[in-house]
């Protein structure tokens, strides 16, 4: 069985994308030592879009100061979303007892309103900073 060259450029794109079996990448190297029109038509649409390639113009440094930067910003953001979420869950928690023969429910902020101010000041406080970080987080995108 002969193999053409519409089979060959059919595999290219699997060939030159690296994901090619051992067998095709045989089989179109092969090929491409025979067509040596194909294999310069080949290498000139590959390395078109390699030339084009606009490079960063960041030092690489600067690239990961900035990465290490927004890590450490996004971990921020998620301690402080969960810091938010339990003190907002505890002031609004309930107790739940029993007087006799009926069950008493109670919301913890309004029965103990001085025990409760400290979580809400914390629940407010670390909303606020997630509101931040997310802010800054989202202008920093686009």
């Amino acid at each position: 069985m002969k193999v053409t060259r519409e089979v060959i450029q059919d595999l290219l794109p699997v060939y030159l994308s690296g994901e090619a079996s051992p067998d095709t990448r045989t089989l179109v190297e092969e090929f491409l030592s025979n067509d040596l029109e194909l294999a310069r038509k080949v290498r000139e649409r590959w390395s078109e879009p390699l030339s084009q390639a606009i490079p960063s113009a960041l030092p690489p440094e600067l690239e990961l100061k900035t990465l290490r930067r927004t890590r450490r910003m996004l971990a921020w953001q998620k301690w402080s979303f969960a810091m938010a979420i339990t003190f907002s869950a505890l002031m609004l928690s309930l107790e739940i007892s029993w007087d006799g023969r009926h069950q008493v429910v109670r919301l913890l902020m309004l029965d103990y309103p001085v025990l409760m101010l400290p979580c809400l000041a914390l629940a407010v406080t670390f909303w606020a900073i997630y509101v931040s970080l997310r802010r800054r987080s989202r202008t920093s995108r686009g």
